[in-house]
């Protein structure tokens, strides 16, 4: 029987949400959140709209099969859990895609906040994963994520497929051969459907390379237990311009994420 999902609250709106349930195999989508606490909110000058664009909205969709999830509400303009501690607060505009962020630079307790709630994801997150190490020996994170296609302008021609596939495995922080079973029955399993009609195009380390704090924080706390694989959903599932889902379109990505959670549980299994 599935534990029951629990929310813990960092002051206000529960900063993230976690499911357990009875399997080795995590999801997780830590940039999907957009609620920026009252006080950060009247410092940002970055519009809402630039500010989702670059959040990764709806990916909490595609963990929703998964048997154990963690989503987080925080917007990643507060504090990036996917960033080392000390780049966890955007303070310039070469750390965000260009933008300006903050009306003026943040004061200090407004960092020291966030990057306490950054303490507490990954002291939550290293509970969680010890568990499932305790249970099961090996487990899979699965770090979910989206990606802009369209950066040049809503009517601009589209990033060339041959750099931007629609699913990007990144591998960068996780000893690849040892992993290898795992990886390699995940990749394959996505590439066996279809998405409009035509093959889903699954790379691996093409776009991105999974170089974000969690994977390696998985990697570097569970070496030979833990095998975290970064996931970037190109946005074909949306227009990231005006922020309209496409629901068809997430409901068949939730599809096939979905099919990947058995293949990767007897994946595990097969590893001695």
């Amino acid at each position: 029987m599935n534990k029951p999902t629990f929310n813990t609250n960092r002051g206000g709106p529960a900063g993230w949400t976690i499911k357990l349930g009875d399997s080795p195999v995590i999801g997780t989508a830590i940039h999907s959140g957009s609620d920026v606490g009252p006080t950060c909110q009247s410092l940002l000058c970055i519009s809402n709209s630039d500010r989702r664009r670059e959040e990764d909205p709806f990916t909490e969709h595609f963990i929703a099969d998964f048997p154990t999830q963690i989503i987080v509400h925080r917007s990643r303009f507060q504090v990036d859990l996917n960033r080392a501690r000390a780049a966890a607060v955007y303070r310039s505009a070469d750390q965000s895609w260009g933008l300006n962020v903050w009306r003026e630079p943040p004061a200090e307790h407004i960092v020291d906040e966030s990057v306490a709630f950054h303490d507490a994801f990954y002291g939550e997150l290293k509970r969680v994963l010890s568990d499932l190490e305790k249970r099961y020996g090996k487990f899979v994170l699965v770090d979910v994520h989206s990606y802009n296609h369209r950066r040049e302008g809503p009517t601009a021609a589209a990033a060339p497929q041959d750099v931007a596939p629609d699913i990007n495995i990144g591998t960068f922080s996780m000893d690849r051969t040892r992993w290898a079973p795992v990886v390699d029955a995940f990749v394959e399993t996505l590439r066996g459907h279809r998405f409009h009609g035509d093959p889903i195009d699954v790379r691996e380390n093409v776009s991105f390379q999974g170089k974000g704090e969690q994977t390696r924080f998985v990697h570097a706390n569970f070496p030979e237990t833990g095998c975290a694989i970064a996931v970037e959903f190109k946005k074909i599932f949306m227009d990231e311009w005006s922020g309209e889902p496409d629901w068809a379109a997430i409901e068949r990505l939730r599809a096939m994420l979905a099919s990947t959670v058995p293949v990767l549980e007897a994946a595990l299994r097969g590893m001695t």
